[in-house]
């Protein structure tokens, strides 16, 4: 009785988070093993009840909402975190739900190859003491005054240290690199936008991307980006990687950082 009482009533919920529990065996068929599709959805619902332009986005255009949420569950990030950050955006002149990647699910995609023991990615300033030589340096050397005045952000670097202890390809980024990263991303000039709200993340996240493609991704992941994909038509899937890499970004974190 009680369980029936239950599911009328969140049948009648027609709110952005009912809509989330109405799918949420939809959600669990595409995601990866590990996760708990119970405490996603939680997580999903309680970020849209917290976020009240959010939620207006996601009543607004349901459909973009359930892409984004699809692209996380496929991915196996939480949704609403600096895992997968969820912003509202105007299409058009029209709210709408944007999925982002953020740096901490890159890093899981990362990691999750199990080929990885650590990834460095660091903001190059203008006051800092770096240098790099291909050829004649394995890794960049990097030296700043953490705890003063390091000046403006000139750049960025990545690389991962592999687990048999060599270094993966280093990618080095000037500021120019990043400034047409930010151009071609879709909706960056938006005040909800992670490159408004932390610009040094979105640099770190730039330079994670590009290291991405030397370093292996999860077969896993490859599989069920696949098997989602077959699953549902209608929704934007992550493009499957043509090799064993994913792509991927890191950023800093700050302890203030949310995903709206």
């Amino acid at each position: 009785m009680g369980q029936s009482v239950t599911n009328a009533v969140a049948q009648r919920d027609t709110s952005p988070s009912g809509m989330v529990g109405k799918y949420r065996d939809d959600f669990a068929q595409v995601m990866p093993s590990h996760v708990n599709g119970a405490g996603w959805v939680r997580i999903a619902q309680g970020i849209l009840r917290r976020d009240a332009k959010l939620a207006e986005a996601a009543r607004n255009a349901p459909q973009s909402l359930m892409s984004a949420l699809m692209d996380a569950a496929q991915q196996g990030l939480t949704p609403g975190t600096t895992e997968f950050y969820l912003v509202p955006r105007k299409r058009k002149g029209s709210l709408e739900v944007q999925g982002i990647t953020g740096y901490q699910g890159e890093i899981e995609l990362i990691y999750r190859a199990g080929a990885v023991a650590s990834v460095v990615a660091e903001i190059v300033h203008e006051h800092d003491t770096f240098e790099w030589i291909p050829g004649k340096h394995e890794r960049p050397i990097h030296e700043a005054d953490w705890f003063g005045n390091r000046g403006t952000m000139v750049g960025a670097y990545a690389y991962a240290v592999m687990n048999s202890g060599s270094t993966s390809k280093v990618v080095i980024l000037n500021q120019h690199d990043i400034e047409k990263a930010r151009a071609m991303s879709d909706g960056a000039d938006s005040s909800y936008s992670p490159w408004q709200k932390w610009p040094e993340s979105m640099w770190l996240k730039t330079a994670a991307h590009r290291l991405a493609k030397w370093v292996p991704t999860s077969a896993e992941y490859r599989h069920e980006q696949e098997r989602a994909r077959a699953r549902s038509e209608d929704t934007e899937i992550p493009a499957s990687p043509d090799s064993d890499v994913v792509h991927a970004e890191i950023v800093e974190e700050n302890d203030d950082e949310q995903a709206t």
